[in-house]
């Protein structure tokens, strides 16, 4: 897929994929890429690789737009949260730094936990969370993920 990151972005959440690996190339601008607590930046030509398990964060600090080309390996139901996150990002259901209100990541974070993880707190300690805090998330009109942000085609399932 090709991806465009915003100039100025901020840098997101620490995560990691626990079965998909991600290859990207740079097509334009540049992204900062944090990983094994060292920051790199890549630049139009470049590329690299981010393994099973690694932890990460990507973003865009330049004063231009970046475009980058991703390929993930193994990517499970990583369209269908890709495609929530960036419809909520499009509806402004989102804070300063981008991430979706707390609720949702609740939520969606739940749902999506075979594709991506956040790095802290620790993953047992999510679940648990996660666990205690979905009725409430429900209860406020909050869903994992919202079938008008997906390309699901007829009888798929997320």
């Amino acid at each position: 897929m090709e991806s465009t990151y915003s100039a100025l972005s901020k840098e997101p959440p620490m995560h990691y994929h626990p079965d998909s690996a991600e290859d990207f190339r740079i097509i334009s601008g540049r992204i900062k890429v944090r990983m094994d607590n060292k920051i790199s930046v890549y630049k139009a030509g470049e590329s690299f690789h981010i393994s099973p398990n690694r932890i990460h964060s990507i973003w865009n600090d330049g004063e231009s737009k970046a475009a980058v080309n991703w390929k993930v390996t193994r990517p499970m139901n990583t369209e269908f949260l890709l495609e929530t996150m960036f419809a909520l990002v499009n509806d402004g259901k989102v804070n300063e730094q981008g991430t979706p209100r707390f609720l949702q990541m609740v939520l969606t974070a739940g749902k999506f936990n075979n594709v991506l993880r956040l790095a802290r707190p620790p993953f047992a300690l999510q679940r648990i969370v996660f666990v205690l805090l979905k009725p409430f998330a429900y209860a406020l009109g909050y869903r994992p993920y919202y079938k008008r942000y997906l390309s699901l085609k007829k009888g798929q399932q997320v």
